[in-house]
Protein backbone atom coordinates (compact mmCIF):
# COMPACT_ATOMS: atom_id res chain seq x y z
CA UNK A 1 0.00 0.00 0.00
CA UNK A 2 1.13 3.52 -0.68
CA UNK A 3 2.04 6.13 1.93
CA UNK A 4 -1.28 7.91 1.41
CA UNK A 5 -4.40 6.40 2.90
CA UNK A 6 -5.33 3.12 1.22
CA UNK A 7 -8.37 2.85 -1.00
CA UNK A 8 -10.73 -0.05 -0.33
CA UNK A 9 -13.19 -0.91 -3.10
CA UNK A 10 -16.21 -3.04 -2.16
CA UNK A 11 -17.85 -4.88 -5.06
CA UNK A 12 -21.08 -6.87 -5.29
CA UNK A 13 -23.48 -7.66 -8.10
CA UNK A 14 -25.79 -4.64 -8.00
CA UNK A 15 -23.94 -2.09 -5.82
CA UNK A 16 -27.19 -1.63 -3.91
CA UNK A 17 -26.72 -3.68 -0.75
CA UNK A 18 -23.56 -5.51 0.31
CA UNK A 19 -20.97 -3.25 -1.31
CA UNK A 20 -22.73 -0.07 -0.20
CA UNK A 21 -22.94 -1.53 3.31
CA UNK A 22 -19.23 -2.40 3.33
CA UNK A 23 -18.11 1.03 2.14
CA UNK A 24 -20.39 2.87 4.56
CA UNK A 25 -19.28 0.75 7.51
CA UNK A 26 -15.57 1.09 6.71
CA UNK A 27 -15.93 4.85 6.45
CA UNK A 28 -17.86 4.90 9.75
CA UNK A 29 -15.43 2.62 11.61
CA UNK A 30 -12.11 3.83 10.22
CA UNK A 31 -12.65 7.56 10.08
CA UNK A 32 -10.07 8.99 7.70
CA UNK A 33 -7.66 6.02 7.78
CA UNK A 34 -9.04 4.60 4.51
CA UNK A 35 -10.85 5.79 1.41
CA UNK A 36 -13.92 3.58 0.95
CA UNK A 37 -15.67 3.17 -2.39
CA UNK A 38 -18.13 0.71 -3.86
CA UNK A 39 -19.32 -0.50 -7.24
CA UNK A 40 -21.20 -3.37 -8.87
CA UNK A 41 -21.18 -5.53 -11.94
CA UNK A 42 -24.75 -4.75 -12.98
CA UNK A 43 -25.87 -1.72 -10.94
CA UNK A 44 -29.38 -1.47 -9.56
CA UNK A 45 -31.50 1.67 -9.85
CA UNK A 46 -31.10 2.69 -6.21
CA UNK A 47 -29.55 1.67 -2.89
CA UNK A 48 -31.48 -0.96 -0.92
CA UNK A 49 -33.78 0.89 1.49
CA UNK A 50 -33.26 -1.58 4.35
CA UNK A 51 -29.46 -1.38 3.98
CA UNK A 52 -29.65 2.42 4.00
CA UNK A 53 -31.86 2.30 7.11
CA UNK A 54 -29.47 -0.09 8.86
CA UNK A 55 -26.48 2.23 8.51
CA UNK A 56 -28.76 5.19 9.20
CA UNK A 57 -29.17 3.72 12.68
CA UNK A 58 -25.42 4.33 13.10
CA UNK A 59 -25.72 7.93 11.93
CA UNK A 60 -24.48 7.20 8.39
CA UNK A 61 -26.60 8.51 5.52
CA UNK A 62 -26.22 6.64 2.22
CA UNK A 63 -29.66 7.46 0.85
CA UNK A 64 -28.16 9.77 -1.78
CA UNK A 65 -25.68 7.16 -3.05
CA UNK A 66 -26.26 5.93 -6.59
CA UNK A 67 -25.26 2.40 -7.61
CA UNK A 68 -22.58 2.40 -10.29
CA UNK A 69 -20.63 -0.05 -12.41
CA UNK A 70 -17.10 -1.05 -11.49
CA UNK A 71 -14.50 0.26 -13.94
CA UNK A 72 -10.98 -0.79 -14.87
CA UNK A 73 -9.81 2.48 -13.29
CA UNK A 74 -11.49 1.50 -10.00
CA UNK A 75 -9.67 -1.81 -10.06
CA UNK A 76 -6.35 -0.18 -10.91
CA UNK A 77 -6.59 2.46 -8.18
CA UNK A 78 -7.79 0.28 -5.28
CA UNK A 79 -5.24 -0.97 -2.77
CA UNK A 80 -7.74 -3.56 -1.50
CA UNK A 81 -10.65 -4.98 -3.50
CA UNK A 82 -13.31 -6.71 -1.41
CA UNK A 83 -15.60 -9.03 -3.32
CA UNK A 84 -18.72 -9.33 -1.18
CA UNK A 85 -19.58 -12.52 -3.09
CA UNK A 86 -16.86 -14.99 -4.09
CA UNK A 87 -16.21 -15.61 -7.76
CA UNK A 88 -17.43 -12.32 -9.19
CA UNK A 89 -16.09 -11.82 -12.72
CA UNK A 90 -14.38 -8.45 -12.89
CA UNK A 91 -13.75 -6.41 -16.05
CA UNK A 92 -9.98 -6.48 -15.43
CA UNK A 93 -7.42 -7.78 -12.94
CA UNK A 94 -7.21 -5.63 -9.80
CA UNK A 95 -3.84 -4.09 -8.99
CA UNK A 96 -4.30 -4.41 -5.23
CA UNK A 97 -4.97 -7.24 -2.86
CA UNK A 98 -8.26 -9.10 -3.43
CA UNK A 99 -10.34 -10.32 -0.49
CA UNK A 100 -13.28 -12.62 -1.19
CA UNK A 101 -16.00 -12.48 1.44
CA UNK A 102 -19.23 -14.42 1.33
CA UNK A 103 -22.30 -12.47 2.39
CA UNK A 104 -25.90 -13.14 1.28
CA UNK A 105 -27.68 -10.69 -0.98
CA UNK A 106 -30.11 -8.62 1.14
CA UNK A 107 -32.12 -7.59 -1.93
CA UNK A 108 -35.55 -8.55 -0.54
CA UNK A 109 -34.77 -8.20 3.16
CA UNK A 110 -36.38 -5.88 5.68
CA UNK A 111 -34.48 -3.85 8.29
CA UNK A 112 -34.69 -6.58 10.95
CA UNK A 113 -33.07 -9.05 8.56
CA UNK A 114 -30.33 -6.61 7.51
CA UNK A 115 -29.16 -5.78 11.05
CA UNK A 116 -27.35 -9.14 11.56
CA UNK A 117 -25.71 -8.70 8.14
CA UNK A 118 -24.57 -5.21 9.15
CA UNK A 119 -23.04 -6.69 12.32
CA UNK A 120 -21.34 -9.52 10.41
CA UNK A 121 -19.83 -7.10 7.88
CA UNK A 122 -18.70 -4.85 10.76
CA UNK A 123 -16.90 -7.77 12.40
CA UNK A 124 -15.24 -8.77 9.12
CA UNK A 125 -14.02 -5.20 8.50
CA UNK A 126 -12.68 -4.98 12.05
CA UNK A 127 -10.83 -8.29 11.82
CA UNK A 128 -9.42 -8.03 8.29
CA UNK A 129 -9.06 -4.38 7.29
CA UNK A 130 -8.81 -2.30 10.45
CA UNK A 131 -6.05 -4.53 11.81
CA UNK A 132 -3.66 -3.40 9.03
Amino acid sequence: MSDSKPTVLFICQHNAGRSQLGAALLEHLAGDRFTATSAGLSPADHVNDAVAASVGELGVDITSMVPRAVTETDLDEADIVVLMKPGLRLPSTPRGEVLEWSFPNPEAWDLDAVRPLREAVTEKIQSTILTR
